[in-house]
């Protein structure tokens, strides 16, 4: 069963705290790039039809900037890890159902 597509946008807002946007992505529609903004700086930007988000720095490249980086190439490999081997499992469950 496949579902269609969706996002979701929650803004929290509370009396003496900052306010927190959340943006959630459920597509396959979604598309990354990446490329060298204003002033060179590094942009990296989620794209789903009805929104994006654009991660960049806020001035030259710091040691934090690289660390936020990793991260995000970290997380990015684990989800593209993870994606493959759910795949290959459907994949396999189709294959045996086929000759069943």
């Amino acid at each position: 069963m496949t579902l269609s597509p969706y996002t979701y946008v929650t803004v929290s807002m509370r009396p003496g705290q900052p306010s927190r946007i959340s943006i959630a992505f459920c597509s396959a529609e979604l598309r990354a790039s990446a490329w060298l903004g204003e002033n060179g700086k590094p942009c990296l930007n989620l794209d789903a039809p009805d929104a994006s988000v654009t991660v960049s720095t806020s001035g030259p490249v710091t040691e934090d900037d690289l660390t936020v980086a990793r991260e995000i190439f970290n997380s990015a490999a684990r989800y593209l890890a993870d994606c493959e081997r759910l795949h290959l499992g459907e994949s396999h469950k189709a294959t045996d159902g086929e000759a069943a």
